[in-house]
């Protein structure tokens, strides 16, 4: 109601002023001024002061005084008919009153066609407590997985023969965590994502107290897939327990974020998305998704926002530490090799990193003969990239080469 007051208002103050200044306008208009009649006029008198002194003769005098008593009369003539002619271009009142009807109509059209007549103002106030109302109230984890179609990425019958087999033995041994490991990853390279997240859940619970702040993010991770992008109460709660773990888990913190924008709060979502691009480093998981979405998380929150230029650090042995190896003993350099792959592996585990990274870490593994632990970062590898088929193939050639498909 305020918004049409204020709008009658502001169209009755423009029509006043627009009507004030054509009065003003016309009133003003004025016969113009014949400065040609002023003066013979004052000519005239000159002459008859002329005559009555003597400075000019009487006959002369009257010859004169004709004569421009005559360019009085055709000065007087001309000025009548211009005044008429004038009076005939007054302004107009039908444009005015044309554009008046436009201003006020007009408008009011556009507002009906593009904007949201009937709608109620929206202070801050209201539009927080409507974000706390979606969050409350938005669906869960079973209802969203509902919505989203079945997927099914094809594999040859051995390999599908292979996983029922690991899903029967799981059923009676339950408590076999290599074995649940496994099948979280093979579930999720089937699109399986329900799958896999159950099977998530059953790594957390024989874990017990010692599941860790990435376990409770995978297990976020997995049902967000599951539920298409879309982050349920039940998923919200892995990713709570990961960040008090851990609150500097980059997966668990991007999804917080994805959270807030879900639940309109693209303003929080904008303070978590540009501390992470901020911190980077660029290689992590989760800094290109961040890319693509925290433009427009700034533009919501109503925030002047460039993006930081990407920066990425070369992480590999420089020219001195490979001359280095080179007068090194064959122990001496298993034990540097062994160090270089133990900080690939720290690294990705605190900060992520591309496929190749964890594709290199896995071969690497097997390579020094710890084939179980390459078999466990293989299938943390897999459930981190299960949405991105080219990873996954890479990732499943890396596992060939090092011999663990077999």
């Amino acid at each position: 109601m305020l918004f049409w007051i204020t709008s009658a208002a502001l169209a009755v103050f423009v029509t006043m002023l627009l009507s004030v200044a054509l009065v003003k306008a016309r009133n003003e208009t004025k016969k113009p001024q014949n400065t040609e009649l002023d003066f013979y006029r004052i000519q005239y008198k000159d002459l008859e002061r002329d005559i009555a002194r003597g400075v000019i003769d009487a006959s002369e005098g009257e010859r004169a005084k004709l004569e421009i008593s005559r360019r009085i009369l055709d000065a007087d003539k001309n000025a009548h008919a211009a005044s008429v002619d004038g009076g005939q271009k007054g302004i107009s009142l039908l444009p005015v009153a044309l554009m008046i009807g436009f201003l006020i109509f007009g408008t009011g059209g556009l507002y009906f066609k593009l904007g949201t007549p009937g709608a109620h103002d929206q202070p801050i106030s209201s539009r927080l407590a409507a974000a706390q109302e979606a969050m409350r109230n938005r669906p869960g984890q079973a209802e969203a997985e509902a919505d989203v179609p079945a997927q099914n990425i094809q594999r040859d019958r051995s390999y599908i023969e292979l996983i029922d087999q690991l899903r029967n033995a799981l059923a009676e041994r339950p408590d076999d965590l290599q074995g649940h490991l496994l099948l979280v990853g093979n579930e999720a390279q089937l699109g399986n994502f329900i799958g896999a997240y159950t099977a998530q859940q059953q790594v957390i619970h024989i874990k017990g107290t010692s599941a860790t702040s990435d376990d409770y993010a995978d297990l976020a991770d997995l049902m967000i897939l599951a539920a298409g992008g879309y982050i349920s109460p039940e998923a919200e709660r892995a990713l709570v327990r990961s960040l008090q773990l851990n609150e500097r888990n980059g997966t668990a913190r991007y999804f917080s974020g994805l959270l807030f924008a879900q639940t309109g709060r693209p303003d929080r979502a904008f303070e978590v998305w540009r501390g992470q691009l901020a911190e980077g480093p660029e290689t992590a998981p989760w800094i290109p998704a961040i890319r693509a979405q925290i433009d427009q998380a700034a533009y919501f929150a109503g925030v002047q926002y460039e993006q930081p230029a990407p920066i990425f650090v070369e992480t590999g042995p420089d020219a001195a530490a490979i001359a280095a190896a080179e007068n090194l003993s064959p122990q001496e350099r298993a034990e540097m090799i062994r160090g270089m792959v133990e900080g690939l592996s720290a690294r990705l585990a605190q900060e992520g990193g591309p496929v190749e990274d964890w594709a290199r870490l896995v071969v690497s593994l097997t390579a020094l003969n710890e084939t179980e632990r390459a078999r466990a970062i293989l299938a943390e590898a897999q459930r981190d990239f299960a949405s991105d088929p080219t990873a996954l193939e890479h990732l499943n050639t890396a596992a060939t080469q090092a011999g663990l498909t077999q």
